[in-house]
Formats: structure tokens, sequence, C-alpha cells
């Protein structure tokens, strides 16, 4: 990739936005993995934060996907969003909501939390239009617009 034409790059990853900018990224990280860490992506949160573009989002990602090291919780729009109106974080930067959230749960769950809260803020929990009644989380969560439905069995109630 460190060599890879710039314009054949941009082409490849034009469905995204800011293309031209990641494709430049992406050739001088890889010429900066190349030459800093013998072409091998870094299994620690201090050498990947050294790559350029490379945030603690993309850090969380490229350790807890990658390497299946639970190094923090990945905080995207979806995390950010979710984990205030579940109540599990007041911040509005992504250091103190990842800070929030991993040390509300358990470093085990760090990486599936992540990818659970992100597919269910693209899927059910939508910035402008979240289904609230169809969300498994509305009985506990304290922004859910979703009427309240008694139980129909203590059993019902017991698996909630």
């Amino acid at each position: 990739l460190a060599a890879a034409p710039q314009l054949e790059l941009e082409e490849v990853i034009s469905q995204t936005g800011f293309f031209r900018s990641k494709a430049r990224a992406i050739r001088e990280t890889a010429a900066q993995l190349i030459h800093d860490f013998d072409g091998e992506v870094p299994r620690s949160m201090p050498e990947l934060l050294r790559l350029r573009g490379v945030a603690r989002k993309t850090a969380n990602v490229v350790l807890g996907e990658a390497f299946g090291i639970p190094s923090g919780v990945v905080v995207d729009t979806h995390v950010k969003r979710l984990s205030q109106r579940l109540g599990l974080s007041r911040a509005t930067d992504p250091v103190k909501i990842e800070r929030d959230l991993t040390d509300t749960l358990d470093q085990d769950d760090w990486i599936f939390a992540g990818i659970a809260v992100i597919w269910h803020g693209r899927r059910v929990c939508d910035a402008r239009k979240p289904d609230c009644e169809g969300c498994v989380l509305n009985d506990i969560c304290p922004s859910s617009a979703a009427p309240v439905r008694p139980a129909k069995s203590p059993f019902q109630a017991a698996r909630a």
C-alpha cells in the first residue's frame, strides 16, 4: 500500500467520506509501518497511536478485532448516542465516554460491547427515529419512548 498510486487507492475507497485524505493517510501509514515497525501492525495502544490517522477508536478496533486484545471500548457516533440515551455517560468527549464505559463494563466485555452497541445504534436506536417499541432495552432505557407494557406472565417478567 505504501507504493500504491494515490489515484488507484482513491478509486478503491471512493465510496467513503474524505477518500482523498484517507488514501493519503493509508499510504503514509503503510510506509510508517514498514519503516518503524518492520511491516508489522503494532499490538499496543501507544504504538498504534503513533501512526498517522490512528486515534483511540481505530486503535481499539485493531487491537480488539485483529488481536483479541480488549484495550478499551470503541466509541463512534452510535456508541456516543446510546451511552447518553442509556444513561451510561453524560460526557460528549469520546475519551471520557470510553472511560465511563470501561469503568462500568467488565474488561472481557469491552470488545463485544462496542460491536453490539454500534449494531444496535444502526439497526434499532437511530439518531432521529429510534424504534423504542421494538427495542429490547426499552424497559431499562431512561430515554425510551415506548409505552410500558405489563408482562403477560411472571416468567416473561423474569426473563426481561
